[in-house]
């Protein structure tokens, strides 16, 4: 690809044959990064290792016995924040640099062998018994109080989980896991006030610029939490007159954020979840049928016209972004 550009530069006489010479060979022969690539490997080696020891403590329970498995589980645990602790930077509300190339990794095997340990404590042992809410509210103090003292975006998505766990099971205490009742009004509206409250913090972050990287996170969990929740709300519960409405401004509020912000992710999260609206609305026109075959002429036409909506918004995303020479 570089070359094509070399050499369209070169004819246009804006460089010189010995600049497109010098620059065609830093571009061969510079080191190639795997950064990203060994970032994979290691949050996976991480996701791995749980999964392992998760398998070794189930296959051989009766023989390690309980106070061996949490003994091991505990130490791991406690090894892995004392590391951390030692080895981090001091606080900050801005982005701090990783102490270490295992810093991260370390806090999240952690933090994961924490929520393990809990969770055994709770299966054999029932320490909270039925206080469900108390077993979710723990870690996710726990996690947040860590993603802000060690500046681990890890921790702060694992704090987020838990504080979603948490509301639902404060609304809707153990039936609505064994039940799955999605439909639930009181889990939609914690879906809608949880989305809200997300939406909120990622803005006071940026705001206040107190962990602004933290931003990102939030409003990631919250976009996709309220979508979905108000698209319930609209689809499950029919309370058009509220969820409507609601549906119209988010996606509004968030393609405004994404041309403001430049950002492709927000904006083609915005559209797809607009779109799931649209068309759910749009199939609602003559349940009954009536039309016949025009409702089939309607319905592939409207099919028609949004892709070619599709296809517009992807050759005019830069403008309509407003992106100039620029990469998203």
């Amino acid at each position: 690809m570089h070359k094509h550009i070399l050499n369209e530069l070169s004819t246009k006489g804006l460089i010189s044959e010995t600049q497109s010479k010098q620059i065609e060979s830093y571009e061969t022969s510079k080191p190639f990064s795997l950064h990203w690539e060994l970032k994979t490997v290691l949050y996976l080696g991480v996701i791995l290792l749980n999964l392992g020891l998760g398998w070794l403590i189930y296959d051989n329970i009766d023989s390690i016995g309980h106070g061996v498995i949490i003994g091991g589980i505990a130490a791991i645990c406690i090894a892995c924040f004392a590391y951390t602790y030692r080895s981090r930077v001091p606080f900050s509300w801005q982005q701090t640099e990783s102490a270490s190339p295992y810093y991260d990794y370390v806090l999240l095997l952690g933090c994961l062998m924490f929520v393990i340990l809990e969770g055994y404590l709770q299966y054999q042992y029932e320490i909270f018994g039925t206080r469900y809410g108390l077993a979710t509210f723990i870690p996710m103090t726990f996690f947040f109080g860590v993603a802000y003292f060690f500046d681990h975006r890890g921790a702060l998505s694992l704090a987020i989980t838990a504080l979603a766990s948490w509301l639902g099971v404060a609304v809707t205490p153990a039936d609505i896991l064994s039940s799955n009742d999605f439909g639930d009004s009181k889990l939609v509206w914690t879906g809608v006030l949880l989305g809200v409250i997300l939406c909120a913090l990622a803005f006071f972050s940026e705001q206040q610029d107190r962990k602004k990287h933290f931003a990102f996170t939030y409003l990631n969990f919250g976009i996709h939490i309220l979508f979905i929740a108000s698209l319930s709300g609209l689809m499950i519960l029919k309370i058009w007159a509220v969820f409507l409405p609601l549906l119209i401004l988010t996606i509004a509020f968030f393609i405004w954020y994404a041309r403001n912000r430049t950002s492709l992710y927000f904006m083609v999260v915005a559209l797809i979840y607009g779109y799931i609206a649209l068309t759910y609305l749009v199939f609602q026109i003559d349940r009954d049928y009536t039309m016949g075959e025009a409702l089939v002429y309607f319905y592939t036409l409207y099919f028609m016209s949004s892709c070619a909506a599709i296809i517009v918004f992807l050759l005019k995303y830069k403008t309509i972004l407003r992106i100039k020479n620029t990469e998203q």
